[in-house]
């Protein structure tokens, strides 16, 4: 099965995988090279070097400083994403919903999978937007924690599911679903 994508699906494709891309790379970041646990250590052992002796919570607000704008960036994508989401439901409802008549198991299968990451990204921004704003929420601090958790968790399904998008598609755009990426760039 082949189908065109409209303007508008185009573009919050592209614009969507922008999005998705900052935001995977700030959470990505944010749990290697700036994690501030790691950093830390870094930063007390320097501080060291140089005989100056700071204790350990010192250490922890200089790494979570040093990390600071990239997590800027992560809520600026994460405000991109809820935006996109409300476009692409837009979208959906203009041109029809998930109609999509798969002849073969495997496309139903793909379009379930796709309806799933929708609903895993609308979760995201949701649960995003809720973090960055629990305080005028009226949130407790341990209710956004919990949030925060759950947030991570599911962060890892879209880490699992952009890779396996990226090559499912190349692997389709190579047999029977050829010319699928030209579509998705051009209509």
């Amino acid at each position: 099965m082949n189908r065109d994508y409209s303007r508008l699906l185009r573009v919050w494709h592209w614009l969507n995988a922008i999005v998705i891309t900052g935001l995977l790379g700030t959470f990505l970041l944010r749990k290697t090279f700036l994690s501030w646990r790691a950093n830390s250590d870094i930063i007390m052992d320097k501080f060291l070097y140089f005989d100056i002796d700071i204790t350990t919570e010192q250490a922890k607000a200089v790494a979570k400083a040093i990390r600071a704008p990239m997590w800027e960036w992560h809520i600026i994508f994460g405000i991109a994403l809820a935006v996109l989401m409300v476009f692409r439901i837009i979208i959906l409802i203009k041109e029809g919903g998930f109609n999509y008549d798969s002849p073969s198991f495997h496309l139903k299968m793909v379009h379930i999978g796709y309806k799933v990451f929708y609903l895993i990204l609308l979760f995201m921004a949701i649960s995003g937007l809720v973090l960055v704003w629990y305080k005028s929420m009226g949130i407790s601090k341990d209710i956004a924690h919990s949030i925060k958790e759950i947030h991570e968790f599911v962060a890892w399904a879209v880490v699992i599911f952009v890779p396996l998008h990226i090559v499912g598609v190349v692997i389709a755009d190579s047999s029977d679903q050829k010319g699928i990426v030209s579509k998705m760039i051009s209509g």
